[in-house]
Formats: structure tokens, sequence, C-alpha cells
């Protein structure tokens, strides 16, 4: 259980970051990006966010645990992990080459509402939620909490600069489709 506990999570999220550096260099041309301090705020906070689940600073408040240390929360951790990113990944592969890291309009943007955009706006974010809240699970750490609240945070503003820019693109198309279809979490948020 040893060596399986400890490189099971991790190699979940090696394999969905060389997946993704992949698929990033197929998207089509950018029209309109977002500022660039905006991108470099959210990736300050995304490695925060990385450093607490990963590279521990010891912090008395932070190493408490919010669950207790078993069998379970590894295997929950690693279930919500690997469903997370899974489902981000099938996210990111329906979006095809629309798909951009910072927010943007592509040329000839489309506005894509099948697959799992038919569940969730949103889903790559809700798939990496859940992957942090996964990995959160296994650790039991209040620091694995602090990590998934900053890349809410950070997601949740990224959407809403997208959300802005997709009615100002789509207009009438895009209200309807946000009407009927929730951010995040399917009939919630």
């Amino acid at each position: 259980m040893g060596l399986l506990h400890a490189y099971l999570i991790p190699l979940f999220w090696t394999g969905y970051i060389v997946y993704w550096s992949a698929m990033s260099k197929d998207v089509k041309a950018t029209e309109l990006q977002e500022p660039s301090a905006s991108r470099l705020e959210r990736l300050a906070v995304m490695l925060s966010a990385i450093v607490l689940l990963w590279f521990p600073i010891r912090l008395s408040l932070l190493d408490g645990r919010w669950l207790p240390s078993g069998i379970w929360c590894f295997w929950a951790g690693a279930v919500i992990t690997a469903c997370g990113l899974s489902f981000s990944v099938c996210a990111r592969r329906h979006l095809g080459s629309n798909w951009s890291q910072s927010v943007t309009l592509k040329q000839g943007h489309e506005l894509i509402t099948s697959g799992p955009y038919a569940l969730v706006r949103h889903p790559i974010y809700t798939g990496l939620i859940l992957a942090f809240l996964g990995t959160a699970i296994d650790q039991g750490q209040w620091r694995g909490l602090l990590a998934v609240a900053l890349v809410f945070y950070t997601l949740w503003r990224k959407l809403r600069m997208e959300e802005q820019w997709m009615r100002v693109q789509f207009g009438d198309s895009y209200k309807t489709y946000s009407r009927r279809v929730a951010a995040l979490v399917p009939h919630i948020v």
C-alpha cells in the first residue's frame, strides 16, 4: 500500500499535465486575449495551491487534519481525483481547437453546448476543482482545503471573465445557454 499511496495520485496528475501540454498546441488562432496581469495573478494563486498540496511548508494550523488518516481517505481521494481529471480531459477533447489556456476569443470561435458542456458551462474547471478536492481528501490536512478554496476562487474569477466575453460574442445564444445549464455543478451553481 505504501508505494501505491505515494505514487498513484501524483501519477494521475503527471499524466494529466503531459496530456494537457501535448494537446495545447492544436488550437485556433487567438483574436483577443485577457491582459497578462490577469493571467499572472491566476498563475500565482494556482502555484500557491500546488505548493500547499505537494510541497507543504510546516505551519501547525495547516498541518492539522480535517479527516482521519486511513485507507478510505486514500481510495476516496484517488477516485475523486481520477474522475475530476477525466472529466476535465473529456471536456478539453470536446472543446477541440476552441480551447485556450487564458481567456480568449478565437478566430472562428464556436459556442460549444454539447457533451460535457451540456452538463455544465465550465466542465474543465469542474473537473479541476474535483481533482484538487480528491487530492485534499487523500491528504486530509487543512492545507488541502485551503488549496481547494484557492483553486475555486481563481477559477471562479476566470469563469466570470469568460462569461462576460461569451455574452458579448454570442449574445442571446449564450444567455439562453446560461439559463439552461449551470456554470460548475449541474442544476446548482
